[in-house]
C-alpha cells in the first residue's frame, strides 16, 4: 500500500499536483480532515479493495499538528509506504495568485492577505518537517510541476502513449464538435462518381485500390504522416493525454473511411493504439 500526502501553502499548487497523481492512476481524496487520515488508511488496507495507491490532499494550517501526527502514524503502519509532498511559494507570488483569482485566503479572510499567507506559512512548518519532497512553485510552470510529479511517482506501467481517436465523417452532415485536428480529404477523386464503387465504402478493397491509384495519394499520406509525427509528441510534451483526429470527405463513406484506416496503420507503427470510428459511413446504407 502506498500513500502520498499532498500538502503545503494555499495557492502553491496542491490541487494541480493531486490532479497529476490522479492521471497516474492514484486514487485522490481532496480536502481530507486530519482526523480521517488514519481511517482512510484502515479502509484502503481492507482485503479486496482496489486501491493500492492513495493520495490524500490535506493542507489546513489550522490542523497542522494533527496532520503531522497522522503522517507519523501512517508511517508506522505495516506494509505501508508514505511520501509527503509539500508545495510552497514565495509570499509575493502567492499574493499575485490570490489577487488574480479575487478569492480570500482560507487561513483568515478577515486578515490582510500578506498576514494570512505568513500566518499559514508559520503554522505549516511542522508538516514541512515531515516532507519527503518540497517543491517551490514560485517559478515553476504547470508542465514542470507535472514532470516533477511524474519523475517521482510514475511507474513504468503509468508511462503510456497518448490516447488517440480517429473519426471519419462527412462534411454534408456537419463538422464533429469534439475533434482537435481536422483533415479535409475532399481534394481526392471521389469514388462516389464511379458507378461500381458508389454502393461500397472505404472499408472495401476496391475503393482502396481506386484511391491508391491516384497520383496525389502517396504524397498526401506521406505528408499527413509527417505532420502528425511532428505534432503528436509535441502535444504529449504539453501534457495532452487525449487527441481526437477528424478525417472528412463529402459524405463520410469512401475517402475519409479509407484514409482513417491507413492512418490507423501508421499510428500503430508509431506505438499508439488508436480507436477508429466512422460517424457517417452507414448513413446511405
Amino acid at each position: 500500500m502506498e500513500f502520498a500526502v499532498v500538502t503545503g501553502h494555499s495557492g502553491a499548487g496542491r490541487s494541480q499536483a493531486a490532479n497529476f497523481l490522479e492521471d497516474l492512476g492514484w486514487f485522490v481524496i481532496d480536502n481530507l480532515p486530519a482526523a480521517l487520515l488514519p481511517k482512510v488508511s484502515e479502509l484502503a488496507g481492507v482485503g479486496g479493495t482496489r486501491y493500492d495507491r492513495v493520495a490524500l490532499v490535506s493542507g489546513s494550517g489550522e490542523e497542522a499538528e494533527e496532520i503531522s501526527a497522522a503522517i507519523r502514524a501512517l508511517r508506522q503502519a505495516d506494509q505501508t509506504r508514505v511520501r509527503v509532498i509539500f508545495l510552497q511559494a514565495s509570499t509575493p507570488v502567492l499574493v499575485r495568485r490570490y489577487e488574480s483569482t479575487k478569492r480570500p485566503h482560507p487561513w483568515d479572510p478577515s486578515l490582510p492577505l500578506v498576514e494570512a499567507i505568513e500566518a499559514e506559512r508559520d503554522s505549516l512548518e511542522v508538516i514541512k518537517a515531515e516532507a519527503d519532497m518540497v517543491i517551490d512553485t514560485s517559478n515553476t510552470s504547470v508542465h514542470q510541476l507535472r514532470d516533477r510529479i511524474e519523475s517521482e511517482f510514475a511507474t513504468e506501467s503509468d508511462v503510456t502513449a497518448m490516447s488517440v481517436r480517429v473519426l471519419s465523417f462527412g462534411y454534408k452532415y456537419g463538422l464533429p464538435l469534439d475533434v482537435d485536428v481536422v483533415m479535409d480529404c475532399r481534394f481526392l477523386p471521389n469514388p462516389h462518381w464511379v458507378d461500381e464503387l458508389r454502393p461500397l465504402t472505404g472499408r472495401d478493397p476496391e475503393v482502396g485500390a481506386y484511391l491508391e491509384s491516384q497520383t496525389i495519394t502517396p504524397e498526401f499520406l506521406e505528408r499527413l504522416y509527417a505532420l502528425l509525427d511532428l505534432l503528436m509528441p509535441a502535444y504529449e510534451r504539453e501534457g495532452k493525454s487525449y487527441l481526437s483526429i477528424g478525417i472528412g470527405c463529402t459524405g463520410g463513406q469512401h475517402r475519409s473511411v479509407w484514409v482513417s484506416g491507413q492512418l490507423r496503420g501508421h499510428l500503430e507503427e508509431q506505438g499508439y493504439h488508436p480507436r477508429v470510428s466512422h460517424r457517417d459511413v452507414d448513413r446511405n446504407a
